[in-house]
């Protein structure tokens, strides 16, 4: 029988790992997507779409489909998903790591904002600016949705839901992005603050560079932490490695 690998997915490093795993003899992988996105870019392997049913339905699917490993890839701010993949993996007593792209690091010229929350950024800008480049996705936005003197340009994959900003324009969007986009969105809107998650890797990031160079503030949301114990990769091959070193191979 293959090892059966679970990898809870929906990032780029997601699918690239499930690229080398399904390369590997003897492994079976099974991504899973939470189907928040209409329209995902599928993995290779076996994919399922949709909610365990919390931890407890998790754990049961684990045993049911003989899983030996699960890969925790979802995106740094899935942080539910994450403790209930701790607490499934425990229950059935299998090895569980996280793959978790290293955050940005701010350089000389930015003007970066720090809090833990979107209501926490929401607080901070209107001492800030007046016309808002939020890139924090369509979940979470009834966080900004009080601020009606404040107008939002809000990028995302899928049309949000309300509540949301009263006055906004919405840009339906998918990264990478470039440098040269960036400045032209933020000079073409006359955006005077950015508001993004602090989620990492190199798709997204060109909006930093932009803002730095526009000399405009940048609100950044930190990320949930992972769970307790469980180790972290920052990279696919990382991962690789650390589930070599968990699996004794």
């Amino acid at each position: 029988m293959p090892l059966h690998l679970l990898v809870l997915g929906g990032t780029t490093e997601a699918r690239q790992l499930a690229e080398r795993l399904v390369a590997e003899d003897g492994i079976r992988v099974t991504s899973s997507l939470a189907g928040r996105v209409a329209h995902p870019k599928l993995p290779p392997g076996e994919v399922r779409v949709g909610g365990f049913g919390g931890p407890e339905g998790m754990a049961e699917w684990l045993r049911a489909h003989h899983v030996d490993a699960v890969i925790d890839a979802t995106h740094p701010f899935a942080g539910t998903i994450s403790f209930h993949a701790a607490s499934a993996a425990a229950a059935v007593h299998v090895p569980l790591l996280a793959l978790r792209r290293p955050g940005w690091v701010p350089v000389e010229g930015d003007r970066w904002h720090l809090t833990d929350s979107l209501a926490g950024a929401a607080d901070l800008l209107p001492e800030l600016g007046s016309r808002v480049f939020l890139t924090t996705g369509r979940m979470g936005l009834a966080a900004f949705a009080g601020l009606e003197s404040l107008w939002f340009l809000v990028r995302s994959v899928d049309a949000p839901d309300a509540p949301h900003p009263a006055r906004m324009e919405v840009l339906l969007d998918r990264g990478p992005f470039s440098l040269e986009g960036e400045r032209e969105l933020i000079r073409r809107h006359r955006i005077d603050v950015l508001v993004t998650k602090d989620s990492g890797g190199d798709a997204t990031a060109p909006k930093l560079a932009a803002a730095r160079e526009a000399g405009i503030p940048v609100v950044v949301v930190g990320r949930p932490p992972v769970p307790p114990g469980v180790p972290v990769a920052g990279t696919p091959e990382e991962a690789l490695a650390l589930l070599r070193d968990l699996m004794g191979a």
